[in-house]
This record gives structure tokens, sequence and C-alpha cells, in this order.
């Protein structure tokens, strides 16, 4: 197994990935117009030693209080069926995280699941006065930091690509 950033021929196992693991196509459609709008920071891929993608972890921007403030949203993470509950996931993030960090960006939000994400060092948003437009989603957003000063005058809305909205 190998876990890499994604290149330009693992586009088409991308979309057949995104296509197995949910229950609709609105994953793998996102994917595709993050991409085709130069608005996917990162993506990050599990493959096997032929080639064919496993897993996959996508990062895009997100602005505070309407500005850029080097902050990325985590969506979507899959990983095949067959291949669930072996950490490819958490590896996933790791490798996402540590060439973001690489790059000079500040925090990572997701909303997902605490238990799990707390895992991977991720904490609630709430308690930073950071907060997640979408509608429920209070007690699932959470943040990553990766600079020491990521939260230092920042509070307020996370707003995703509007990518995010047209396929919600």
């Amino acid at each position: 197994m190998l876990i890499r950033t994604e290149i330009g021929v693992d586009a088409a196992g991308i979309d057949r990935l995104l296509r197995r693991c949910f229950a609709t196509g609105t994953e793998a459609d996102l994917v595709h117009q993050l991409r085709e709008d130069a608005q996917l920071t990162l993506g990050v891929v599990a493959t096997d030693d032929a080639g064919q993608v496993l897993g996959y972890a996508a990062f895009s921007p997100v602005i505070m209080q309407g500005e850029d403030r080097g902050w990325v949203g985590l969506a979507p993470l899959a990983v095949d069926e067959r291949w669930r509950n072996q950490g490819i996931g958490r590896q996933l993030i790791f490798e996402g995280l540590d060439t973001l960090n690489e790059f000079g960006y500040a925090a990572v939000v997701v909303v997902g699941d605490p238990a799990w994400y707390s895992r991977l060092g991720f904490m609630p948003a709430a308690p930073h006065q950071l907060h997640c437009k979408w509608a429920d989603t209070e007690a699932n957003f959470q943040v990553y930091k990766l600079a020491d000063n990521a939260f230092d005058g920042i509070t307020g809305d996370v707003e995703y690509s509007e990518h995010f909205n047209r396929f919600a």
C-alpha cells in the first residue's frame, strides 16, 4: 500500500471510489468540480501495488470572516469497504496534515464523528468560538491546529467553498 499525493491519473480511480463509498454521486461530483475550478488544495490517495485507488482524502480552502487565513476543510474522506478498519483513513489524514504543515497552512476543519476524529488530534471548534454555517453541525464541527498562532484573532463562521453548497 502506498499513501501519496494524488496525481492526474488518479482522478478516474478517485471518482470510482467515491461513487462506491457513498450512496449518491454527490461526493464524486463535488471533488470533480473542486478539481476543475482549482479549489482542491490537496488530495491524498491510498493505492495498491497495481495503482488502484483504495482510499482518498480531499482538502479544500475555507474562509473566516470573509478572509483566507490559510485554513482548509477535510472532505470527503473515503476508504473502500474491503479495506476499512485497517488504519487507512488515519494514514490518509496524517499524510495530508503533514503535507499541509510543510506548506505553511494554519489549521484544518472537519465535520465528522467527534469520537473518531478526536483520536487523530482534532478538537471541538465551538470552545474556540468557531462555527460552521451548516445547520446541526455544532457537535461535529472540529479543528486541528497546524500553526501555533492558528486561533489568534479568529472567531466566527468558517465557510467552505460554494461548491459544497451546490452539492449539499
